[in-house]
């Protein structure tokens, strides 16, 4: 059975999906413009391709890498999500999904696949966040990482953990966090 095989399909399309969703909550924090965006999506991917193809691989890295290789899932077969209202919102939902898919490799996956899979979305995020400029005009001014930016990024780093964690990672409940309210927020009221 490969490593693969522990999960569900909806659940190893959270994995496949989470450096994207950690992209997202970083553009979502503050959004650039045209060229900014298109620079941290090339940030989002170079981020994503760096960490598959680096040198010892764990297996959870080496079955992402696979599946990226392959076909990807056509949209019927994909989970169906309202969309956001406001950048607010996706910034939102994006770092619920992270908590979540770290919660679900955690679970599921070895020490070693889960500080490689922190790793690398922890990688993406701080990429993501250095791609473009914020604020200034016309490329005069502004600055690397905004305020809004370093904001979501200690989310993340808090909700995502770090390599010293994955040893000792204890799983306080049996199921992922926000998975007893449908909208996912964690909140029972």
């Amino acid at each position: 059975m490969s490593l693969k095989d522990k999960f569900t399909p909806d659940e190893w399309f959270q994995i496949m999906t989470g450096p994207g969703r950690v992209g997202a909550a970083v553009v979502a924090a503050s959004p650039s413009g045209l060229t900014g965006l298109v620079a941290e999506a090339q940030a989002i991917a170079g981020a994503i391709r760096d960490q598959m193809a680096a040198a010892g691989r764990t297996p959870l890295l080496e079955a992402m890498a696979a599946d990226l290789m392959g076909t990807p899932p056509s949209a019927q077969d994909r989970p169906q999500e309202e969309r956001a209202r406001t950048m607010d919102e996706a910034r939102a939902r994006s770092v619920e999904a992270v908590r979540q898919v770290v919660w679900l490799v955690g679970s599921k996956a070895g020490p070693e696949d889960l500080a490689a899979y922190r790793r690398l979305l922890l990688t993406v995020a701080e990429r993501t966040a250095q791609a473009a400029k914020e604020g200034g005009f016309l490329g005069i001014g502004g600055e690397q990482v905004s305020d809004k930016e370093r904001a979501v990024l200690e989310e993340l780093r808090s909700v995502i953990g770090s390599d010293s964690e994955a040893g000792a990672l204890t799983l306080t409940h049996e199921t992922p966090p926000g998975a007893g309210n449908p909208d996912g927020s964690g909140n029972s009221n």
